[in-house]
């Protein structure tokens, strides 16, 4: 019975007065709202995705690295004790740093070309554990420590040292400080080391990274910084399921000297400013979702003093305070649920429509040409839980003046 009343008032038929206007407003706020959840929630998860996705070429699902300094010995642990543990596919070690890169006419005083860089030294395995090797737009994705020594640059490092992979004769000079020169300025000679390289790929992944990387030889690096049988870290491709176990049997092996970062670790920073980033959108809509509801505490009061003839009909017929109290909950309920419920299928045909046709476009120069859009069960429930949430409360007071109502037309009678 509370079901057929609550139902027969949400229709609002037999209604003359502004409550069925009032109600449809209230619900209208409340699918606006819970779409552009929908919709800003999806949008993060696109975009959380394309930058982890963009990430993974040059962050690894595991990553050794010593705690103090920049380098350690490779005999802290071997190749093949990594490659024999549950879990691991693919081990790089690396070496990296930053130099100075210019073209080979330099320092000759015939070129203006000059960037700091980040050296890294790797094995072509390397190309197994990260993605950048997806990323290579021109040349291959292999490096060769024979003649001619060879690199891989980012995009905009090519872009500033004019190199490109075409012309077998440009070359570009990698210089590192050399450490067994503490006075530089009395051994100006000596007081750098060079590496002469040809550019063979060049990849373009992101701002970031294609800004900065410069990818050689590891063999060749160790020896231009002076760190032979040295690394900087060890980077291991690992099965998915097996990752935070992998992690963990590591740091026990390795000890506090040495640290292991999944990808999450690597990142910290850019993880916990999107994560903040979309709870301070739903916080900022959950305060607008929150004045909504005051249409509809201001409709389910006039309901009330509507149905005062029917709240005595009601009493009439047995019905007690409590029963009348659940019937006009029941009507926020149904209200909240109805308006989130035609939000949340806005917002997801939005957001369907956006991946499969892509309305809307991304202006400008970026990775993708549209807005990425990336749709989560769980963003859905999460909307629709806090709908029903919002509409409980919100309930909760015209209701209790219903109950107060129905008390005081049975003490009337």
């Amino acid at each position: 019975m509370i079901g057929k009343i609550a139902f027969r008032y949400f229709r609002g038929k037999g209604t003359a007065n502004a409550v069925p206007l009032l109600s449809r407003i209230s619900m209208s706020a409340i699918a606006v709202c819970s779409a552009a959840m929908i919709i800003v929630f999806s949008v993060f998860n696109g975009f959380d995705a394309l930058v982890k996705e963009q990430y993974k070429a040059f962050c690894p699902d595991l990553k050794i690295s010593v705690v103090r300094g920049k380098f350690f010995p490779a005999s802290v642990i071997s190749m093949a004790e990594l490659k024999k543990m549950d879990g691991v596919r693919f081990v790089a070690p690396v070496i990296e740093d930053n130099a100075l890169a210019g073209d080979e006419n330099e320092f000759a005083g015939t070129s203006k070309q000059q960037k700091i860089v980040m050296v890294k030294g790797i094995e072509n395995n390397y190309f197994q554990v990260n993605e950048v090797g997806n990323s290579i737009i021109e040349g291959v994705d292999s490096i060769s420590a024979g003649s001619p020594y060879t690199a891989i640059l980012g995009r905009n490092v090519a872009d500033a040292l004019r190199s490109g992979v075409d012309n077998s004769f440009n070359y570009i000079l990698l210089y590192y400080a050399n450490p067994e020169v503490p006075n530089p300025e009395s051994d100006p000679l000596n007081a750098l080391q060079s590496l002469k390289v040809h550019p063979a790929g060049i990849f373009q992944v992101e701002d970031e990274f294609d800004d900065k990387y410069v990818l050689a030889p590891l063999l060749l690096v160790q020896e231009l910084f002076h760190a032979k049988g040295q690394y900087s870290s060890i980077e291991i491709k690992a099965d998915s399921t097996k990752i935070q176990q992998l992690k963990k049997a590591l740091q026990q092996r390795l000890g506090s000297g040495y640290k292991v970062q999944d990808i999450t670790d690597q990142n910290k920073a850019l993880y916990s400013l999107m994560g903040g980033e979309k709870w301070i959108i739903y916080m900022i809509l959950l305060f607008v979702l929150a004045i909504a509801s005051f249409n509809m505490i201001g409709g389910l009061l006039m309901l009330v003093l509507e149905k005062q003839k029917d709240i005595a009909i009601l009493r009439a017929m047995g019905a007690t305070p409590s029963l009348v109290k659940q019937i006009f909950f029941l009507e926020g309920v149904l209200w909240s649920a109805a308006g989130g419920l035609i939000g949340i299928g806005l917002g997801v045909t939005i957001c369907l429509l956006q991946q499969h046709f892509e309305l809307i476009k991304m202006k400008g120069s970026f990775i993708v040409s549209s807005f990425p859009v990336k749709l989560v069960f769980t963003d859905t429930l999460l909307v629709f839980g806090t709908i029903v949430s919002i509409g409980l409360l919100a309930a909760w007071y015209p209701a209790l003046r219903a109950g107060k109502a129905a008390a005081t037309n049975l003490k009337s009678n």
